[in-house]
């Protein structure tokens, strides 16, 4: 028999912010806030940067050629979160493309990154893709 649980709020009992989850084989166990993403975006890199899709995503701001910038809606609790980069060409390219973080810019509240592509001399070049994903993992202010 199947069972269903429907709940507005679910709230640890030890501790509020803090639920742990059984993991597979019954070994080991979870903290189910860990594990979320704390903030995810879809934006266009074309022209000007524009938000497609998100959350806790409060802007993107377009610095340049390849260059832009992500603002959380709520801050994240230190600046040694995790971005997961993912990048669409539209078929524009056949080259290495990369994104990552601009060096010392990662703060609670922001970073900046850079997209790029690199050709067959190992030049790297900045340049606006079609769409960019990101998933941010972390802890919450």
């Amino acid at each position: 028999m199947a069972s269903q649980l429907k709940v507005d709020t679910v709230t640890g009992v030890t501790t509020a912010g803090s639920i742990a989850v059984t993991g597979e084989g019954n070994s080991t166990t979870t903290n189910l806030q860990q594990g979320l993403a704390k903030a995810w975006t879809h934006f266009q890199g074309t022209s000007t940067a524009a938000s497609v899709d998100g959350l806790n995503i409060s802007s993107v701001d377009d610095d340049g050629t390849g260059d832009y910038g992500l603002h959380f809606t709520n801050n994240m609790g230190n600046a040694t979160y995790c971005v997961t980069f993912g990048i669409d060409d539209d078929g524009s390219a056949s080259v290495v493309i990369g994104q990552d973080t601009t060096n010392g810019t990662m703060t609670t509240g922001n970073f900046d990154f850079e997209a790029y592509y690199v050709n067959s001399s190992n030049n790297r070049t900045n340049y606006d893709y079609a769409n960019h994903y990101m998933v941010i993992t972390g802890d919450l202010a």
